[in-house]
């Protein structure tokens, strides 16, 4: 039998130390990526899809900020989840509103999200001055855009509460546009209902 040139090394004889100094690295990295995440995601429309009628060479005010507004949703003792948001002038106006997908944070499964309108008042916080989709209706929004003064979005949803709340199986185009006054829905061109 030839003896090898080198000693026995220490990896290859692991004993329980090192078993549980691999375990306890391996809990610190996962704690770690748990506490560490990334900001929400957030698109914002700009450049010449948002209209506007502001004066030349006048600062722009910021579009609403989601995150300082309170929203009509009860989420018991947590605050509601900013999902989505994008901004534009909705109302020629020439100040940009915001248009937020909300929804109260979930352990697990597929909360419905609410769809609502933000405006910067004079003075003052901004606020929600219209709910384009409400939570009670059930249904999921993605694919938010503002261009050309319009809200558009794809709902989802579900046909039956038979269908599993992971995988809705109805989905719509939707688009709001600022009418007389209010927010009137209609289904962008081309669109086709699932």
């Amino acid at each position: 039998m030839q003896h090898p040139a080198v000693p026995e090394l220490a990896h290859t004889a692991a004993r329980p130390v090192h078993w549980l100094a691999t375990a306890a690295a391996l809990a610190a990295v996962v704690a770690g990526s748990a506490v560490l995440q990334p900001d929400a995601a957030t698109a914002a429309q700009t450049g010449p899809e948002t209209r506007s009628r502001a004066v030349a060479g006048a600062p722009a005010a910021p579009a609403p900020d989601p995150a300082s507004v309170d929203f009509p949703l009860d989420c018991g003792t947590v605050r509601p989840v900013v999902k989505t948001k994008a901004s534009g002038d909705l109302d020629g106006d020439g100040r940009a509103e915001s248009v937020a997908v909300v929804h109260c944070r979930a352990g697990s499964g597929t909360p419905p999200d609410g769809v609502y309108v933000l405006t910067r008042p004079g003075k003052g916080k901004p606020r929600v001055v219209a709910t384009l989709v409400d939570p009670e209706d059930r249904l999921n929004a993605t694919d938010l855009a503002v261009r050309d003064g319009a809200v558009t979005a794809t709902l989802l949803g579900y046909s039956s509460l038979d269908v599993p709340r992971c995988c809705p199986d109805r989905k719509e185009a939707a688009k709001w546009q600022w009418k007389d006054g209010a927010f009137a829905r209609t289904t962008p061109a081309g669109a086709r209902s699932v």
